[in-house]
């Protein structure tokens, strides 16, 4: 699809929502690693499974409101908390006043306006995008996504720490802006009556209705093994900006990186992280395509298998070390498993899915991030008891157990299409 062929909404979409991403990922990152300091590993792991809890909430009624609503008005009401919610981040941050615990209030704030914000956009795509263009319009937005993973981190790592205040307050202004343009230039794109068929739900109504799909799982053994397998998988990728965040800004502190006769470039733990992240970034924006063309070639239950297994080496290898260039491969293992299943993933459950039940069952598999994002968090919990290595090795083993249950899954599915 050219870019002149697309709707205004998405072109404005884009660049406001770019923005957003850079500056999302300026900061977020290392939100653990502040949370680690401020409240300590058990308190920090148990208040991000809570603030966690709450944009699930959220992200459970956020389609109802979009439909409810429409697209247009849930977005600029989004972005209008956010808006607001960066005025408390700036001052619970400021050079007059420091507060943890606003810091966590606003941040969990921040991920509940995004959890509202996000099924309103993507219906939007849906709305203005034929079906035969959406996956090229997703994956330019997702490509967008993946450009400020890998700046936003680098520069965050030492904004984030010097300028948190200035960054804060750029957010307020970044969101101002990006609130009037939406709600000047952007198009309603919901269909009434589709509003009008929901009008009669209620909020709690809707998030029934969005559970009760869930039922599905208990039905299908299958794909029950398929939730089970993603969530134990889910424990390594999830740690991204937790455990590894932590580790990695504890165990650096200042390490040579590269050496120019007497000049030697070092970095920090905070940087350092920053450079994994950003590798992670760079190499999903440059190689999910190509990897993707070549893993169509395999069976789907060896690319599932494997992918596990890289997962569990690439963490294992990561606690297993104090170096960063030992980090940087770890995380080139990591990402490696990451784009062998990203391009599969949504095929695969359309193919498992019965015809007259794929909104149901694309629902409950969205539960492999849900649950695994909600439980992630324990790791920290647990390294406050048991050592990183420790740690990593049993999110290694269980990476390795979720490739033995998609085995066990493919298995299924060969007698039951037999």
């Amino acid at each position: 699809m050219k870019w002149s062929d697309w709707d205004r909404n998405l072109k404005i979409r884009l660049f406001g929502e770019g923005t957003m991403n850079f500056l999302f990922w300026s900061y977020f990152p290392f939100m653990t690693i502040f949370f680690e300091k401020s409240f300590g590993k058990e308190n920090a792991g148990l208040l991000l499974i809570l603030s966690q809890a709450f944009s699930v909430i959220a992200s459970l009624v956020g389609g109802y409101c979009a439909d409810r609503f429409g697209r247009k008005r849930m977005m600029v009401l989004s972005t209008a908390g956010q808006c607001l919610t960066f005025v408390l981040f700036a001052i619970a941050n400021s050079p007059w006043y420091t507060s943890p615990t606003l810091t966590f209030l606003s941040f969990t704030m921040l991920g509940v306006w995004g959890a509202l914000y996000w099924p309103a956009s993507h219906a939007m795509v849906a709305d203005v995008v034929s079906e035969k263009n959406r996956s090229s319009v997703f994956a330019v937005f997702y490509t967008s996504i993946n450009i400020a993973v890998v700046v936003g981190p680098i520069i965050g790592s030492f904004v984030f720490y010097h300028y948190r205040f200035e960054m804060l307050v750029a957010g307020f202004v970044l969101t101002a802006v990006l609130m009037v343009v939406l709600q000047k230039y952007l198009g309603e794109t919901a269909v009434f009556k589709e509003r009008l068929k929901s009008a009669d739900t209620r909020w709690y109504k809707a998030i029934w209705d969005e559970l009760s799909d869930y039922r599905v799982i208990a039905k299908d053994k299958t794909f029950l093994l398929f939730i089970i397998a993603g969530v134990l998988v889910a424990q390594t990728f999830m740690q991204l900006d937790l455990l590894i965040a932590v580790y990695t800004s504890e165990v650096i502190q200042y390490q040579s990186l590269l050496q120019f006769g007497e000049r030697n470039l070092s970095v920090s733990g905070e940087t350092a992280f920053a450079l994994v992240l950003a590798e992670n970034g760079l190499l999903v924006a440059l190689f999910t395509v190509s990897i993707t063309r070549v893993m169509n070639k395999f069976k789907e239950r060896r690319v599932f298998v494997a992918s596990s297994f890289l997962y569990g080496i690439g963490i294992i290898i990561y606690g297993l070390s104090q170096n960063v260039w030992i980090f940087l491969l770890a995380m080139a293992i990591f990402t490696t498993a990451e784009l062998m299943i990203v391009g599969i993933q949504e095929s695969f459950v359309s193919r498992l899915a019965p015809e007259n039940m794929r909104g149901q069952y694309f629902s409950a598999a969205s539960l492999r991030f849900t649950v695994g994002k909600l439980v992630a968090p324990i790791s920290l919990i647990l390294s406050n008891y048991m050592s990183y290595t420790f740690v990593f090795i049993i999110l290694g083993l269980l990476a390795f157990v979720s490739g033995g249950v998609y085995f066990i899954m493919f298995k299924k599915m060969d007698r039951r299409y037999s």
